[in-house]
């Protein structure tokens, strides 16, 4: 897992050794776990495997490598997060995977399953994407693994679905009785 030592430091990334030196002092004297008032062990190693990194300009370079592309990794999830777009087209991908399970449910009570590489061609959406819809599928309670391993909408996800394309019930019974 990646340690920002920058923030850790409460530092820049452009920060000089002196500025590094400094702080350094500081953060150590104010976590030794022999400072009675505010001492911790755990943020005491912390702060000195930041400053062993910082401090070796050789390390420092491989370590400013991983940092830009943790900065990346945090743009990218922003960017993604900002963009409704993504959050709208998960919601259409989770409710066509329960209509495709709603409906072969309703067409066979007996055999109610879909595949994995079934689930994935029909939603037209590539495994690692489908793996979060599953999941959060099955997390409500929408869906299970049935005996055979394949998925099957359950009693919850048809509430759902009939919830989310609610029908006039009354009309349609009147329309017949005509």
């Amino acid at each position: 897992m990646f340690i920002d030592y920058y923030e850790l430091l409460e530092i820049s990334p452009n920060a000089n050794s002196e500025t590094i030196e400094r702080i350094f002092r500081y953060f150590a004297m104010r976590y030794h776990p022999d400072n009675r008032d505010t001492g911790d062990e755990s943020r005491f190693s912390e702060i000195i495997d930041a400053h062993n990194t910082l401090k070796d300009p050789v390390k420092r370079a491989q370590y400013d490598i991983q940092y830009r592309d943790h900065l990346n990794v945090r743009r990218e999830l922003t960017e993604e997060a900002s963009n409704t777009k993504g959050i709208e087209r998960d919601v259409v991908i989770q409710a066509k995977l329960l209509s495709l399970l709603y409906v072969k449910r309703r067409q066979d009570v007996n055999n109610p399953g879909i595949g994995d590489s079934e689930l994935e061609r029909l939603a037209g959406c590539p495994r690692e994407h489908l793996e979060f819809h599953l999941w959060y599928l099955k997390a409500k309670g929408w869906i299970a693994r049935i005996e055979n391993g394949m998925y099957a909408i359950t009693v919850e996800g048809i509430d759902r679905t009939n919830n989310e394309h609610p029908r006039d019930i009354t009309t349609r019974l009147l329309d017949h009785t005509s």
